[in-house]
């Protein structure tokens, strides 16, 4: 029988897709492709949503997006910075989506290479 070892800190780190500064470094470049400028940015724990957007401009992301693949990162960024911009899901909203980030609707359930939210049965977006 073949003895499990915990894997190393240093080995998880190498498979995450992003490291939080990059992460936030990636929020203000496509903030700054869309023209928009949000309050604050935030990072945390979250566990019914991948993203939300205040009323007042602030967005808030959950720390899991830092182990999921970059393009389920950047659909959720883009997504949520439309939302300084437009506060709905409405046509203008899915126009300018499909014109930042082609082929989004494969993300659209929210589960993006993500099961632990599908298995929970929750909900991806607000």
């Amino acid at each position: 029988m073949v003895e499990k070892r915990p894997i190393p800190p240093e080995r998880k780190m190498r498979r995450r897709a992003w490291t939080e500064a990059a992460f936030r470094a990636r929020v203000q470049e496509w903030a700054a492709r869309i023209g928009v400028q949000p309050a604050e940015v935030h990072l945390r724990p979250m566990r019914r949503k991948w993203a939300s957007c205040s009323t007042r401009g602030r967005l808030t992301f959950d720390t899991g997006l830092l182990t999921r693949e970059r393009g389920f990162g950047d659909y959720v960024i883009v997504h949520e910075l439309l939302h300084v911009r437009v506060p709905n899901h409405g046509k203008l909203f899915k126009s300018l989506l499909s014109a930042l980030a082609p082929g989004w609707e494969k993300y659209e359930d929210g589960r993006g290479s993500s099961k632990r939210k599908a298995a929970k049965g929750l909900r991806g977006w607000h």
